[in-house]
């Protein structure tokens, strides 16, 4: 059976203090042992996903947005002014220009996801991602042992979006892409409930791993997880094209998602507050581009891209 859906507590760095989160899904997307929920097996299947996603961009679901965004007090004022067709539609709504700014500052990193965010400063020699007593090796997630080969011992960011966040994703700084590949083929909900659960969703789930080389942070292992009801992340900008900081890189396709940036060692660190919760299972809410790490000084040489790597997002 089922568990019922439980709040999560969460630190909200705007407001300063810890608050409480409850999913805005069914009982059984959060359900925190996803092994033995029958109904979960066939909605993480892409079927079901494509099956639910065609039925989200029905013209008739558009009366589902205002209820929505009245219940999780969504500020619409934010986000771009139109006529949306559908549920579907809306839920890959964009901000208007200026709602969200990228530090300034190239020893910050900016939030590349207005989501819920974890941090770990350094892994062991193993590299693996731990998780309630249980690990996963970032050679699993980043796809093998050679990809994940300069971020042993590094910093991580993980970073979880609800239904109710923006779903596109940003670089977090200038660069170009070396690596990329699609891996994976479920669509298991990403919540830390169930994550406590079954520790191999993040490498069961479809994902998109990219190997950033970035100016000021080093090489990145950028990972997009699907999730539940959001197995299609579409890839916005082109892969073989430098990139800027702050531009818009993917988009997830309704639901929840998660994304994970593994570091080289002594590139750079998660922020003190990201680093302060982490340990308490505590998330920090983090707005798109506010600062999430910071560049250390004393890192290896961080050398940026050849002249004419990095060009405008178009």
């Amino acid at each position: 059976m089922a568990a019922d859906p439980k709040p999560l507590k969460l630190w909200d760095r705007d407001k300063g203090k810890a608050v409480e989160e409850f999913m805005p899904d069914h009982q059984t997307t959060y359900e925190t042992r996803p092994l033995r929920a029958p109904g979960q097996w066939l909605r993480a299947t892409p079927l079901f996903d494509k099956l639910y996603a065609l039925y989200q961009d029905a013209p008739w679901t558009r009366r589902s947005i205002a209820p929505f965004v009245r219940e999780y007090h969504i500020n619409m004022s934010e986000f771009e002014e139109r006529r949306y067709r559908s549920y579907a539609d809306w839920f890959v709504r964009e901000f208007k220009p200026g709602r969200r700014r990228f530090p300034d500052d190239p020893a910050r990193m900016g939030a590349p996801a207005e989501a819920r965010y974890f941090g770990w400063e350094e892994f062991g020699p193993d590299q693996r991602f731990p998780v309630k007593g249980q690990s996963l090796a970032a050679a699993d997630i980043l796809g093998n042992a050679e990809r994940a080969k300069p971020f042993l011992g590094g910093p991580v960011l993980l970073m979880r979006l609800s239904p109710v966040d923006y779903h596109h994703v940003h670089y977090p700084d200038n660069g170009r892409t070396l690596d990329h590949e699609r891996l994976g083929h479920s669509i298991w909900t990403v919540s830390w409930t169930a994550v406590q659960n079954k520790p191999d969703i993040y490498i069961r789930n479809e994902r998109q791993v990219n190997i950033l080389q970035t100016e000021h942070f080093g090489r990145l292992g950028f990972v997009e997880f699907g999730a539940l009801t959001v197995g299609r992340i579409v890839q916005r900008h082109p892969l073989d094209r430098p990139f800027r900081r702050g531009a818009q890189k993917s988009v997830f396709k309704f639901g929840g998602s998660a994304v994970a940036i593994f570091g080289e060692p002594g590139a750079w660190r998660p922020c003190d507050d990201i680093l302060e919760h982490t340990p308490e299972g505590m998330e920090t809410i983090v707005r798109l581009g506010e600062p999430v790490a910071e560049k250390l000084l004393s890192g290896p040489d961080l050398r940026a891209p050849s002249p004419g790597l990095v060009g405008d997002n178009q």
